[in-house]
């Protein structure tokens, strides 16, 4: 029933190329494929493409804001699932509230501490797996349900 679906993607946004360079650093022990966007439009197409399983969102960037791309991506049907981790310098209560009103998952704040990036991103990623574990076994029993419920002639 499990098909194994290879190594997580993921996709670290942010305007700053020394955030990125760190941020990959920090996922160099990780077994996962990263992708890399540096403005809000930037992150949009690279999602788009790359069908990631996480995204690291910066905040403040160029083109749209990371509140804006979280938006877009939760209005999409095709990535509104999508687990976001904003990754930000802000750390004013309102600046956590319109992360939540835009639609993110969980932040982190700049600077970053590996340990504390990594357990996140592996409690996300172990809880949207073990969810996509239990809608496969819904849909199964829901089917087996329907078929034991149907005459004889039909099975």
């Amino acid at each position: 029933m499990d098909q194994p679906k290879g190594p997580p993607k993921i996709v670290i946004a942010d305007d700053n190329l020394q955030n990125v360079e760190l941020l990959e650093a920090y996922l160099s022990d990780v077994d996962c494929e990263i992708r890399t966007a540096f403005d809000g439009e930037d992150t949009l197409r690279v999602v788009a493409e790359f069908q990631p399983d996480l995204l690291l969102l910066d905040v403040m960037m160029p083109r749209l804001s990371g509140f804006e791309v979280c938006r877009k991506l939760r209005a999409n049907p095709a990535t509104k699932d999508l687990l976001i981790l904003m990754v930000t310098a802000l750390n004013e209560a309102s600046d956590f509230e319109r992360g939540v009103q835009a639609g993110t998952d969980d932040f982190l704040t700049k600077p970053v501490n590996k340990v504390e990036l990594l357990c996140r991103i592996k409690s996300m990623l172990r809880v949207r797996h073990l969810k996509n574990q239990l809608d496969r076994t819904l849909a199964y029993l829901a089917e087996f349900e329907a078929t034991s419920r149907s005459p004889e002639g039909e099975r």
